[in-house]
């Protein structure tokens, strides 16, 4: 799948400015999920954060998971696009499985943990538990907006 944006301006008009953040939906074989708190905010969200520029999507979500859990991953598939309108921010959220490492928390993260689908969305706000529950539907890549708080509803 090939994904572009522009940033060409129309007159009078100026360039929008997004940044690319990728996120790894790891599912273990008994269906759990890796989940990380935030060491920031203290919320419940999936590992992943900002691409860099000379990264591949699929090498920044091994990077991320890692860095936040310590759990290696094997990239799956790509199972949502995810747009903050708020923030400008697109979230590229792939399913992964997990292939080594242990738990452990970072800088980033106070606590890693495996949840099932019902605890997910009992500590998630909707709009990160719907990244992790997209990608155990196995219809996507689903494609959502959303202004930080919730979901917005698609046309």
């Amino acid at each position: 799948m090939l994904l572009y944006m522009s940033n060409s301006a129309r007159e009078g008009q100026s360039t929008p400015l997004h940044s690319v953040s990728v996120a790894g939906a790891v599912v273990r074989e008994d269906g759990r999920l890796l989940a990380i708190r935030r060491a920031d905010n203290g919320t419940w969200e999936l590992p992943g954060g900002v691409l860099e520029l000379t990264e591949a999507p699929e090498e920044g979500v091994v990077r991320e998971v890692w860095e936040e859990t310590g759990i290696r991953v094997e990239v799956d598939e790509l199972t949502g696009v995810y747009k903050n309108t708020t923030r400008g921010i697109v979230a590229l959220v792939f399913r992964c499985k997990p292939a080594g490492g242990a738990e452990r928390t970072s800088d980033e993260s106070t606590a890693v943990e495996w949840l099932t689908p019902a605890e997910v969305e009992e500590r998630m706000t909707e709009v990160f538990a719907i990244r992790l529950l997209d990608a155990l539907d196995e219809t996507g890549p689903h494609v959502r907006s959303h202004d930080g708080r919730r979901l917005i509803t698609q046309p």
